[in-house]
């Protein structure tokens, strides 16, 4: 990603976690995002290249750089990639503040829940617009903890996904970005900008969604933070164990999720 904290850490659960969220979500997120054969993208803050697999699957003849600052996690995207086998991703270690590519490199870009974990985000998106050609598209997609809901919803499940939003925020991101997509992607200087919602609906009637989104990519999520809300007081231990089981018990028979992604595309 970049020199910024991750809020989620760097652990083998959580690589995990990145990989069923990026799989569960695919269609949602990424059934329109398509390249043409032969066009250069470059995929910002990789990571273990969970979304990378997906964008070279949906894209077979675009050739795609995907930069990362972690040496760890490059190393694990491009393991990830090779093992689903494409061969249309070369990965490298870059700083996407301080891109090191000439002006005018890619007819593409993509960003993928980065934007969160950054402090200063306008700026990773203006170093992004100076490498993009004229006329090319810039996608970026980030969520917004402050869409979630669920039934039955508790006053301590409320206040457990608001620690992940208050450790995030003390860690200089902000977990509800996807609410200001569009002016901090047109302040960045990209036209044409498009923002789609991309709800998340989830109920027993889809139980696949149950165990890849409710629990193992939401619910798994704020657990995370639970030493880091502890520790800053954010919240009783009692009260924080209390909201993790409110929100499991929303994975029930009778529970619903609901959340919101947000997806812009706009052109340099």
């Amino acid at each position: 990603m970049s020199d910024s904290k991750y809020v989620h850490g760097y652990s083998e659960r959580e690589s995990v976690r990145l990989g069923d969220q990026a799989n569960t979500l695919s269609g949602l997120l990424h059934h329109d995002t398509r390249y043409p054969a032969g066009s250069r993208v470059l995929e910002l803050g990789c990571g273990v290249g969970s979304q990378t697999v997906h964008l070279a699957r949906n894209s077979p003849d675009a050739h795609f750089v995907s930069v990362d600052i972690s040496p760890e996690s490059l190393a694990a995207a491009q393991e990830r990639v090779r093992a689903e086998g494409h061969s249309n991703v070369e990965f490298r270690q870059a700083d996407i503040f301080h891109l090191d590519f000439p002006p005018d490199s890619f007819d593409h870009v993509f960003i993928c829940f980065v934007l969160e974990h950054l402090p200063h985000p306008a700026k990773a998106l203006e170093a992004a617009r100076v490498v993009l050609k004229p006329g090319g598209t810039l996608t970026a997609i980030e969520g917004d903890h402050g869409s979630f809901y669920c039934y039955p919803e508790t006053e301590e499940a409320r206040a457990a996904v608001d620690c992940l939003i208050r450790v995030q925020a003390d860690l200089g991101g902000d977990s509800l970005i996807g609410r200001r997509l569009y002016p901090l992607v047109t302040s960045a200087g990209f036209r044409e900008v498009s923002v789609s919602p991309r709800m998340v609906y989830v109920d027993s009637s889809r139980p696949e969604w149950v165990e890849g989104f409710s629990k193992n990519t939401f619910t798994a999520m704020v657990e995370g933070v639970r030493e880091a809300s502890l520790a800053k007081s954010l919240i009783s231990e009692a009260r924080w164990e209390k909201g993790i089981r409110d929100l499991y018990r929303a994975t029930e028979e009778d529970g619903v999720f609901c959340y919101t992604f947000f997806k812009a595309v706009g052109l340099k």
